[in-house]
């Protein structure tokens, strides 16, 4: 090879090194963003449910008749508007609803620190940041294509929303505890597929505004994935007060 033709080589595969190490970097960063937001929204979650629960006495009005429902539901108002109106918001719009929601939901699930001891939530806390961690790092590092999986979680998903409707009519103890095993697996499955899919969302030429809203978006469903991880596992692990 000429001196020419080798530089030539040289340099490519130096600017091919370059730009992959930059789309890394960009990409490690990306998902930093996408874990940050996640965290933060579950203790603005964890912040909100304790106080509510702590004085529970001063905010029982709130989960009586109607308002119960409203409190209930409130939650579900918001991830809706998220997930059919990301592309007409702002990414601070975006944003400031994903917040809202994570403090709404921790008025829902305020009940948990009536319902449970504060011990046994902290010990089903631990163990489910644990599991989403391992779960999550897997989904991250696996050259394995998850979609296949992903699409039979989702209906897994489906069937799990039916169930869980059937049984607050039937009040079955037994059809309650298939849902939460059923539950557990269907979201841990979903904490990977969901990682696998953040990851492959990232392109490293979209603007900041859409940048910011995928990284919204990503914490959005692994923030679902992980309070719905904890849930399930308190129905196993929570000691009732």
């Amino acid at each position: 090879m000429s001196n020419r033709y080798q530089s030539d080589y040289q340099m490519g595969h130096a600017g091919a090194g370059t730009q992959a190490r930059e789309i890394d970097q960009g990409l490690r960063k990306y998902m930093l963003r996408v874990y940050n937001l996640m965290s933060s929204a579950v203790l603005l979650t964890g912040i909100v449910a304790y106080y509510v629960g702590s004085n529970f006495q001063d905010f029982a009005f709130l989960f009586q008749g109607g308002t119960a429902w409203l409190v209930m539901l409130a939650p579900l108002a918001f991830v809706l508007v998220l997930n059919f109106g990301i592309n007409k918001l702002s990414a601070t719009a975006a944003q400031g609803i994903f917040w809202a929601f994570a403090g709404v939901m921790g008025l829902s699930l305020s009940s948990i620190f009536v319902i449970y001891t504060g011990a046994s939530i902290a010990q089903t806390f631990f163990v489910t940041a644990g599991a989403f961690a391992g779960l999550s790092l897997y989904g991250y590092t696996t050259k394995k294509d998850l979609s296949a999986f992903g699409t039979f979680l989702v209906m897994g998903l489906i069937g799990l929303i039916i169930a869980s409707l059937v049984n607050m009519f039937m009040q079955s103890s037994a059809l309650q505890f298939m849902i939460s095993l059923a539950g557990v697996g269907i979201f841990a499955g979903l904490t990977a597929y969901d990682t696998q899919r953040i990851k492959h969302m990232y392109f490293e030429g979209d603007a900041s505004d859409t940048m910011t809203k995928k990284a919204t978006m990503g914490a959005l469903a692994l923030y679902l994935d992980f309070i719905n991880l904890f849930m399930y596992l308190l129905r196993f692990m929570g000691n009732r007060e």
